[in-house]
Formats: C-alpha cells, structure tokens, sequence
C-alpha cells in the first residue's frame, strides 16, 4: 500500500467536502467550499514507486454556494450534487466527439436549507437526501420531483444511506437518533407504490448497574455540539449489515463515554449488535468497499459470521481506521495527515484506491497493490427483499458479558498503543498495515458484541 496527502490545489484552497468514485471509469469526483465540483484522473504508483496522485479532468460549476455532498448513480449516468441553500442538482453524462461532458439535467426544489448528504437507490430511479431543514427527501430522479417526505427528525439531517436490496431506508441527525425506514408498498387505482415508513427510532440504549433489579437508558449518539456536519453512514454492499458514525458508548451509567462506530444486524436493526471502541476522536463517515473477497481462513474469532470478507473504512475526525471482516483488528491506521476534520471517504469501484477528503483544502489518496486486500470474487445479482430476511448473511453476535469486557479497559490500551498524530508539519501519513498470519496478532481495536 502506498499513500499520502495529495500536494495540489484541489478546490482553491477552500475546504473539500464530499468525494466519490465513478462506479465505472474510476474518475474521481470532489467538492468544495468553492462551489464547484472537480473531476479527477487517479495516477497510479505502483511501478513508479511514489506516492499515487490525480490528474486534473474538468471543472463542474452551477452551484452558487458550498457544495457539501455529491454521489454518482450506480449506472454511472448520472451525478447528484447538494449544496448550501437547498441547491440539490442532477447531472448527466453526455457522450460527444470531443470525449464526455456532464451537463446539469435537473434541479431538484423542495429543500430550504443546506444539503448535507445523498444516496441513490440501487436502481437509480430514486435519491435520497438530508438537510439542515431537519427532513429527508425521496425523489424521483427520472421526474424530477419529491416521492415522499420523511420529517419526523428535530434537528439537522447530516447523513442517508439506502439499502441495497431496497427494503430499508436509513436517516442520522444531530437530534441524537437514527431512523430506519421500511417499504411498505401501498396500492392505488391497481398500481403498487413504494412507502417508506418509519420502523425503528434508535436512540438510547440499556447500561447495566451494580443492583442487577435496576438499569440506566444511556444515549447511543453524540449531540448537536459533534464538530462536523456530516453523520454519513452505510449498508455493507450485500445489504447484511448497517455502520453508524458519531457513537458514544458507556458501559456503565458513571464510566466515561468512548468513541465509537456501531453495527446493526439486519435481522435486527433495533439496537446494535456490535461497536467498534478505540477511537480518541468521534467518527463522522463510514464507507465500505464496494468489493467481496476471499476468506482469508486465518482468523477464528471474527464476530463477523459471513461466507465472504467485506472491508470498510472508518474516519474520525483526524484519523482513518481500515477494517475487515474476518479479523478483529483494523488492517490499515492513518493518523495524523490533515489540519482539520476529515469530511468523506470514497472507494473506488475495483477497491484499489481509498480516498479522503478533509475541511484543511486536501484530500488523502490510498492505493492498494494487485491483491493486496485479498482474492475478489464475483458480487450476485442484487435482489429486492421480499419476506424471508434470515436467508440474508447478517452480522451474528456472540453474546458477552459486558461487566468482562471493560471499554474502559480497551480504550486505555488503544490510546496507549494508537496514538493520533497531529505534529505541526503533519502533512505526513503516519501509515501501518497489519498482513495476514497464522496466528491472530495482539488485538488494536476490538470489535464487541452489545449484550
């Protein structure tokens, strides 16, 4: 692996908030305080033995105030972009003799204020959105128009995610919850329309004390003073399982809260499953490579129970934490590369390259060798959910007493042996990767199971 802070002017020097990966062609997309979006050419390092860098593509201008979130469309046809103000803009690849031009082909109005984040539907014919107006909106993307407005929450909406096998919706907001949608398809006139309502509020969870008789609700999430705007979860590419940001734990009522990312099963996206401790600072994005690979066969006590390995990012708000899983550690540790929070991750559509951007003007650039991550194998066919959930691969828990599993415990030996880096030249990745053995090596950050 190799990998570093990009050295060029990605967005005049103004903060770059969001980032994404064409699912096709690999070309990047960023966007910034600037109020354009920039696309970009990777240029690999492998051969050449340096740090990966991009290649200046084209210039997307139409917004006229900071563009905070910006998604491609499965297909690769099109591009959705979320602005300040409520700006909301589809755009749309034209093929010409002189090569491919993105034009704007609908702009989306519905929404007063900023745009936080966006997700299209597996199909591309819906996109989801989030914004400071405290809602989330569906619309049809071929018509243009509002499907269904989802404006249950009390606060800034700053993250969506969709399911890819269609069936649920998700929505985070600084009101400390997070909402899971259900389609319930509704018939009008014979014609079957989809109808996201709302299923789970998650909120608080149980924290056990001393007498075994009592129990105290502690909150699952951070509040409104998190130092970012952005909350931007995701479902695993099969659809098995859900990953939020912005957690905070307490394994009892009187411990001090850690930092954490949380894991919901899908055959219960009523409380989570699993949290992922260790962090310093609070985790604001995650992001899964889109590709499935290999069993690497080495590991026995994953609390991932799936037939294939699934890898995901996790950053917080100075620090990228790379994940498998199969193993209990994380498999990669960037610390200490930007001057102020980081903003998005992106992987790009082969799982080659993981970048991040960041509120200091630069994005970060991760490229992995051939392999590197593991053997890929073919992704099936996405299927809509019907009825049976259990015949999904989901997240199994293995079900520990949390009075034997102190985070208290971890999180002193994770800062101890993970401590972030934030010199003043810092500039330079501080990068470590953990490879494959026989054995499992001495456990980072361990990923528990929620009793």
């Amino acid at each position: 692996m190799r990998g570093g802070t990009v050295q060029i002017n990605w967005h005049d020097t103004k903060p770059v908030l969001a980032c994404d990966f064409h699912p096709i062609s690999a070309l990047l997309a960023t966007a910034g305080a600037d109020y354009d979006i920039k696309l970009w050419a990777t240029v690999s390092s492998i051969d050449q033995k340096k740090v990966p860098g991009v290649t200046y593509q084209s210039n997307l201008s139409y917004h006229s105030s900071a563009v905070n979130a910006l998604r491609f469309s499965p297909s690769g046809e099109q591009l959705a972009s979320g602005a300040d103000g409520g700006e909301l803009i589809i755009w749309k690849l034209h093929i010409t003799d002189a090569g491919e031009v993105w034009k704007v082909h609908k702009s989306l109005v519905f929404h007063r204020k900023d745009v936080l984040d966006l997700q299209w539907s597996a199909d591309g014919a819906y996109l989801l959105s989030g914004s400071v107006d405290n809602s989330c909106i569906i619309w049809d993307a071929n018509k243009g128009s509002v499907y269904q407005i989802l404006d249950a929450h009390f606060h800034y909406v700053q993250g969506v995610a969709w399911d890819p096998l269609g069936k649920y919706a998700a929505s985070f907001s600084s009101d400390r919850t997070c909402r899971i949608y259900n389609n319930k398809p509704s018939k009008a006139k014979g014609i079957e329309k989809s109808n996201y309502v709302c299923q789970h509020v998650i909120s608080k969870a149980e924290s056990p004390v001393a007498d075994d008789s009592k129990s105290a609700r502690s909150h699952l999430f951070l509040d409104e003073t998190l130092p970012s705007f952005f909350r931007r979860l995701a479902w695993s590419p099969d659809g098995s399982f859900l990953l939020v940001p912005a957690g905070s734990h307490k394994s009892t009522p009187t411990s001090e809260p850690v930092n954490t990312a949380y894991v919901f099963s899908r055959k219960d996206l009523s409380r989570p499953a699993l949290m992922l401790p260790g962090a310093s600072k609070p985790v604001v994005a995650v992001r899964f490579c889109p590709v499935k690979f290999k069993l690497l066969g080495t590991y026995t006590s994953s609390l991932f129970k799936l037939p294939y390995r699934l890898i995901f990012a996790v950053a917080t708000l100075n620090s990228l934490y790379v994940y498998d899983t199969e193993s209990i550690q994380p498999i990669v540790v960037v610390a200490g590369v930007h001057y102020a929070a980081i903003t998005d991750i992106a992987w790009s559509p082969a799982g080659n390259y993981l970048v991040l951007s960041s509120q200091d003007g630069y994005c970060t650039l991760l490229e992995f060798e051939n392999e590197e991550l593991g053997s890929p194998i073919s992704l099936p066919e996405k299927k809509q959910v019907t009825s049976d959930e259990n015949k999904t691969p989901v997240v199994e828990a293995k079900v520990e007493d949390s009075t034997s599993a102190s985070v208290d415990r971890i999180k002193e030996k994770d800062e101890n042996s993970l401590k972030e880096k934030d010199d003043s030249d810092g500039k330079q990745a501080s990068i470590s990767t953990a490879t494959p053995q026989t054995k499992a090596p001495k456990r980072r950050i361990t990923p528990m199971a929620i009793d």
